[in-house]
């Protein structure tokens, strides 16, 4: 059976993000922010549409980019 994407706006994101020790790091181009983990140098953008759902290719990005699954994300939710 596959692995579901959870519906979440661009505010849980940030949430979680905060969670796994991810700071604020710069605004990107347009209406992108650039969330940074000084401890292992990762890093990810996340879209700042506010109350609009992520879309779930975009979503499976910022997961990778943090280096955790889909299920790990979940539980920080």
């Amino acid at each position: 059976m596959g692995i579901r994407f959870p519906s979440i706006t661009d505010s849980q994101i940030i949430r979680v993000l905060q969670k796994s020790r991810f700071e604020f790091h710069r605004q990107a181009k347009g209406s992108h922010e650039v969330w940074r983990r000084r401890s292992d140098r990762r890093h990810t953008i996340v879209p700042r549409h506010r109350g609009k759902i992520i879309k779930r290719r975009t979503l499976k990005s910022i997961i990778s980019d943090m280096g955790l699954t889909v299920e790990e994300f979940r539980k920080l939710l």
